[in-house]
């Protein structure tokens, strides 16, 4: 991988064009907040990522920045928890993919978007496509990856484009007056968004995970995050303001809100020809989110597989593919279990509960191992002044404070059920990370990648 394939690694896996839509539903103060959790929470967690990626290069990222810092069973335990969280998020992000996908067939298509069985199955066909991807190797996965990237800021420049072309022309649906730029209401469903607004930044450390299968690694990550970080927060800033241009907060769908958005904007200018564009994003932002699923396996796998090596999990998932050279087991593994996530998520639930739970239950599973990230930077950083230790005391914060609002449920159906589901396999998990960790008396990383190693 080179430096344009690390940037649209980054772009794919860290930009979600849903958040858009979740981010509007609080209206222009939204924008200060994106703002905001840029402060506290992407710069200063960019800061860290650069410097760890320094001191420890090589494949397997934060597993091995943890066992630096603390010693293998803390460094196993928050790999556990990063590749863990993911088994949730692929479903998540998923199930928002088979939404949107509805939009493609047309307004005939829409009512799709709320039918379990079919945001199902396409939720279920986008993971194996992308496991199978990633199973042949990153020679080939990392094209998915790269389209992903282009799927995901193109969609964005036209929705952006669009949404100036009907401010001009047409004005805007949401009034945008100084005084609406700041939230009328500090609230508890305003600082639960706020999480969630952390957590759409999140994910700079995930290329690093790929150390060893990155040309010059330090330098090209180092420029990655730069490059990739400011075209991250401004997809998220602009693309915000033009949703709200496009419909009035209360009106976005959580699910598929962007062609919702898009074709309401086609309708405004008064552009027939325009038409089939919310169809067209639709298809693009089906493909992004494929591209995202691909780049969070790419870089989660390859955790599973560095603590195989190191014996902290079964050697199985130490084994690589003997034609394609990649850890095929520890691939099939989180497909499997992804797999049945997508069907537990919707039992009982609607495609929005499951969703919301998913999210959720993601959210909090990713922020475990981000304590440990920071933590480790105020262990090993090499900038002992006060601006290296404000850089990972407000990491931690914002952490801590995403981690706490998530706990509680929002609007859904059935709380308890949320509850059980969120609580309980956050905590299950977790338990079993560190009973695994014991069991296995998980020893030092080793001091490489075996020769032939992941590629």
């Amino acid at each position: 991988m080179r430096l344009r394939d690390v940037v649209l690694f980054n772009v794919t896996a860290i930009v979600g064009l849903r958040w858009l839509t979740t981010a509007s539903q609080f209206g222009p103060g939204s924008l200060l907040l994106w703002l905001l959790a840029m402060v506290i929470f992407f710069l200063p967690s960019a800061r860290v990522v650069r410097e760890l990626t320094d001191l420890e290069p090589r494949s397997g990222g934060m597993y091995r920045w943890v066992c630096r810092a603390f010693g293998p069973t803390h460094g196993f335990v928050a790999g556990w928890g990063y590749w863990v969280n993911n088994l949730f998020y692929y479903p998540s992000l998923m199930v928002a993919t088979g939404a949107i996908a509805a939009y493609a067939a047309g307004p005939r298509g829409v009512h799709w978007g709320d039918n379990p069985w079919f945001v199902g199955s396409l939720a279920m066909v986008g993971l194996w496509v992308a496991i199978w991807l990633n199973i042949v190797g990153l020679r080939v996965g990392k094209w998915l990856q790269n389209v992903g990237g282009y799927a995901t800021y193109v969609p964005a420049l036209i929705f952006i484009a669009l949404a100036g072309w009907a401010l001009v022309t047409r004005g805007s649906a949401t009034t945008f007056a100084t005084r609406q730029l700041v939230p009328e209401h500090f609230d508890y469903g305003l600082i639960n968004f706020f999480a969630t607004m952390t957590f759409a930044f999140a994910g700079l450390e995930l290329a690093p995970s790929l150390g060893d299968e990155i040309k010059d690694p330090v330098a090209t990550l180092r420029r990655g995050v730069v490059l990739s970080g400011a075209v991250i927060v401004a997809i998220y800033v602009l693309g915000t303001a033009a949703m709200l241009v496009a419909l009035p907060s209360t009106t976005i769908s959580i699910t598929n809100g962007m062609p919702q958005a898009v074709a309401a904007l086609v309708d405004r200018i008064g552009a027939p020809v325009l038409a089939p564009l919310a169809a067209i994003i639709a298809v693009m932002l089906v493909i992004s989110n494929i591209g995202g699923v691909g780049a969070w396996l790419a870089g989660s796998a390859r955790l599973p597989y560095a603590a195989g090596v190191d014996r902290a999990l079964p050697e199985a998932f130490a084994r690589i593919h003997p034609t394609w050279q990649t850890p095929h087991i520890a691939l099939l593994v989180q497909g499997a279990l992804a797999s049945i996530f997508i069907v537990s998520g919707f039992l009982g639930a609607s495609v929005r509960d499951a969703y919301v739970i998913l999210t959720t239950t993601t959210i909090i599973l990713f922020f475990i191992p981000y304590l440990y990230i920071f933590a480790a930077y105020l262990k090993l950083r090499r900038n002992r002044g006060l601006s290296g230790a404000l850089t990972g005391w407000v990491g931690v914060g914002a952490v801590l404070l995403s981690i706490g609002v998530s706990l509680r449920p929002p609007e859904v159906d059935s709380p308890w059920a949320f509850e059980a589901k969120v609580v309980g396999g956050v905590i299950g998990f977790m338990v079993l990370g560190w009973g695994l960790a014991h069991r296995a008396g998980v020893r030092r990383p080793t001091a490489s990648v075996p020769a032939g190693g992941v590629r």
